[in-house]
């Protein structure tokens, strides 16, 4: 790829959009098959929760085997792994055997590896790319995701699956088989690297490293505090969105249509911010490109309580959506930037899971928040909750403090792969 991000690199950010791709593709079929099964909404909803249900049992654990293994090999076996499981389920839909019993099975399964897989591709980064070029990497890798997964992946996978109800599935595997077979193009060791004496004081149980992960996380002020703030403003973000769709026909009087150009609105900020992000931080720098991004979340809760225009909201969500793009550049970069090689993997899914646990919490909080105090109840939280950790945190990410981050000499840095 351009602008020194080099071949490995490019591979990388291939390897992981093609999986996005995939992955969207199951989010938007899986209900759509449940759905054609049956009409009780428990089940239906059984399909989102066996999707996240992994994110909650399994993070802490997977970055343990990320920072263990060699990362590369890691992300091919569960590559390889998801084909067969996805081969499977879509060949049993495909000849009018497959259930919802054996779809929940295979989404746990997928979702399982989707844990390991995104947590190895982030420690793989700061191997693969330069050091000052982390964030144009980071930028790559989330746009890709973007726009594969919430642009994309939408009307492809409902085309697919008016065709017939396994072809989204079968597509997913075949994404996945590609996405191996060009992780296996990269070439060098992923093993996590630590010095001698440090690897002899690492605890070498499961727990003993879940732990050292979690003790060292604590540890860092810059990465504590995203952490928290990651699963904090989750709480409040999917807590607003779970109601979204009430507030669309409620409020502003929004249809199915209507409705889904709020997402196109997200989506498109999205990408935008991923893209043109690394030019951003560099222009405004890190402390404030965290500082307005958190004033606009306070921003987006406040449109969506206050307002009652379709052009403020769709506005305002894709204003928050281009402070996302920008935030996950940052995190991911600082992240990448500050944490030692043998505990990129651990550090990396407890990101993830803090994120995950949030936005557990919030999708069951906007419809209880909704349901006893009215639909803007989630949003008037979300802005109180927005402007409160502005205000805790906003000397955390002081310019003096972010910029040693950026200035310290690298704790990740390895040799480059062989591309």
């Amino acid at each position: 790829m351009g602008a020194g991000l080099g071949p490995a690199f490019g591979r990388l950010w291939a390897a992981t959009t093609l999986s996005a791709l995939g992955s969207g593709l199951a989010t938007v079929a899986a209900p759509l098959f449940v759905a054609s099964r049956t009409d009780d909404p428990l089940v239906v909803a059984g399909a989102s929760a066996v999707a996240w249900l992994p994110w909650l049992l399994f993070a802490l654990p997977g970055g343990v085997l990320v920072d263990r293994m060699d990362r590369r090999r890691l992300m091919i076996v569960i590559d390889l792994v998801r084909v067969v499981a996805l081969a499977v389920l879509a060949t049993a839909i495909l000849s009018g055997q497959g259930g919802v019993a054996l779809l929940f099975a295979v989404l746990f399964l997928v979702n399982t590896g989707e844990i390991v897989f995104r947590a190895a591709s982030q420690a793989m980064v700061p191997v693969v790319v330069p050091r000052h070029r982390l964030e144009r990497a980071n930028g790559w890798l989330s746009g890709g995701a973007t726009l594969m997964h919430s642009m994309l992946a939408g009307p492809l996978g409902g085309f697919l699956f008016a065709l017939s109800a396994g072809s989204p599935f079968l597509v997913n595997a075949v994404t996945y088989a590609l996405s191996a077979v060009l992780v296996a193009l990269i070439g060098g060791d992923f093993r996590a690297a630590a010095d001698d004496d440090t690897h002899a004081r690492r605890p070498r149980s499961m727990g003993g490293e879940m732990v050292e992960g979690l003790r060292w996380l604590a540890n860092q002020p810059l990465l504590r505090t995203m952490a928290v703030l990651i699963g904090l403003l989750n709480v409040t973000l999917t807590a607003a969105l779970a109601v979204l769709v009430l507030l669309a026909g409620e409020r502003l009087g929004l249809g199915s249509v209507g409705y889904g150009l709020l997402f196109t609105c997200m989506a498109t900020g999205g990408v935008l911010g991923a893209l043109l992000g690394d030019r951003i931080i560099a222009r405004i720098s890190a402390t404030w490109t965290i500082r307005i991004g958190l004033l606009v979340e306070a921003g987006l809760h406040l449109a969506l309580a206050a307002s009652r225009s379709t052009i403020v909201v769709g506005f305002a969500l894709f204003a928050f959506s281009v402070h996302g793009g920008l935030w996950n550049i940052v995190s991911n970069s600082l992240r990448q930037r500050l944490t030692p090689p043998y505990l990129q993997g651990r550090v990396a899914s407890t990101n993830l899971f803090v994120a995950a646990g949030g936005n557990c919490v919030g999708a069951l909080l906007g419809g209880l928040l909704a349901a006893r105090f009215g639909i803007t109840a989630p949003y008037w939280v979300g802005l109180v909750v927005a402007i409160g950790v502005s205000a805790a945190t906003w000397r955390v990410f002081n310019r003096a403090a972010v910029a040693r981050a950026y200035a310290d000499p690298s704790p990740v840095e390895s040799p480059a792969p062989v591309a």
